[in-house]
């Protein structure tokens, strides 16, 4: 009771909206005045410091993964993890087949409608840069719409006929754990699909999903899991990966030169033009072990979805670490670009949440400003306090989780 009180009593961040821009100016953004080394970047300064970065190597890095299908496996290396210990698990299935839950669903066979249907749990690896993201849009090529395609040789007699009458493209239902934005990578994506035809075989969906863009759209597993099953309810877990690629003649962001120098004086007042790796995990650890609302980091949220239960997000795991990136041009030349990842890992996330955060903690980072810079954040009451989304380019979805979390697991570890 005393810390829910002393949180309610704890004031608002020193935010100011600035009035002071011309009329027509599109970049207006907040007056942070709380005590930063430097000056923050304005939203346009901070969108044109994440773009001005060598982000085709970051694509090619991930269109590697997904054309290797190596699954979050392929990620171990990145960090000197043993790949054996992040290799899809197919073995144990968290939903078991009807079949093998006779006793817990007893009296299930005697039941008609969705009791009848077999279920199959799809997990899929594909490339954010060869789609227009994941939710099916007329005239866009997404992954949904692609894999529904594929799935429609699949749909039962019934549910075909339905389509022809209603003039509909014949295509199966495809059910996702989260959707993904245009340009960003999943590399075990969780989805499901249903039909009452009993003669339906994982190895013939895996087949047909498997011919509908190779190298871009990979089946990694397909199995028949129990009609319970859904891959958003059912998800405990998210884990996501951000990769930033660094300036290559700047080694001065590496965090450790850098995270004892301060600034005083007249500098104060100057435009950082890095900065410190090593205070971007430690203002994204501040988010580790809490549940807060993310609606200041949210965007294209709607009005009545922006306040209470529904933006708020338990975050297990926030952490960031250098890495070195080894890609091959279009020359076959191999080489290694410098790259922050930052890893987060939460029951749910709201649209564009990751690269929202990541943007706001490297203005932060860059400012100099406290640890506690996006817990103070949460508190705003204009979403241009917050930077605007980082590049798609560097998101990846790694996997989806059904069992409880367990740390051991993550990339980035103490």
């Amino acid at each position: 009771m005393a810390t829910a009180a002393a949180a309610a009593a704890k004031p608002a961040p020193a935010l100011s909206f600035s009035t002071a821009a011309a009329e027509g100016d599109e970049h207006a953004h907040y007056n942070h005045t709380d005590a930063c080394h430097h000056l923050r970047w304005t939203a346009k300064e901070s969108y044109e410091y994440m773009y001005a970065r060598p982000w085709s190597r970051v694509v090619d890095f991930y269109a590697e993964l997904v054309r290797t299908g190596a699954g979050a496996a392929g990620l171990a290396d990145l960090f000197g993890k043993d790949e054996n210990g992040y290799s899809l698990d197919t073995n144990g299935e968290d939903y078991t087949a009807p079949s093998e839950n006779q006793t817990s669903t007893k009296s299930s066979k005697d039941r008609g409608g969705r009791w009848e249907r077999v279920t199959f749990k799809i997990v899929l690896s594909y490339h954010g840069g060869s789609f227009d993201g994941w939710q099916k849009q007329p005239g866009l090529n997404t992954v949904q719409g692609l894999v529904e395609k594929h799935l429609g040789q699949f749909v039962d007699e019934k549910k075909a006929k339905q389509l022809e009458a209603r003039s509909l493209p014949l295509e199966g239902c495809a059910v996702v754990a989260g959707r993904t934005d245009k340009g960003v990578t999943a590399l075990q994506q969780v989805c499901s699909f249903y039909t009452w035809r009993k003669d339906v075989k994982s190895s013939d969906i895996k087949d047909a999903i498997n011919k509908a863009a190779p190298d871009k759209l990979r089946p990694l597993h397909v199995s028949q899991v129990s009609r319970e099953f859904h891959p958003n309810f059912a998800a405990k877990w998210r884990r996501y990966l951000y990769i930033f690629p660094l300036d290559e003649d700047v080694k001065l962001i590496s965090g450790e030169e850098q995270s004892a120098k301060t600034v005083e004086g007249p500098e104060c007042n100057i435009k950082p033009q890095s900065f410190d790796v090593g205070k971007v995990d430690k203002i994204i650890r501040q988010l580790e072990g809490k549940s807060l609302s993310y609606k200041m980091f949210a965007r294209d949220t709607q009005a009545s979805r922006s306040v209470g239960p529904p933006t708020e997000c338990f975050m297990f795991h926030s952490r960031a670490a250098v890495a070195k990136l080894h890609t091959a041009d279009e020359n076959c030349e191999e080489g290694t670009t410098r790259a922050i990842c930052i890893e987060l890992v939460a029951n749910r996330f709201l649209r564009k949440m990751v690269r929202v955060l990541v943007a706001t903690a490297i203005r932060e980072a860059a400012a100099g400003a406290e640890e506690d810079a996006l817990l103070n954040l949460m508190e705003a009451t204009c979403r241009r306090a917050t930077a605007p989304p980082a590049p798609p380019d560097g998101l990846c979805l790694v996997d989806v989780g059904y069992e409880d979390f367990n740390r051991q697991r993550c990339f980035i570890v103490d």
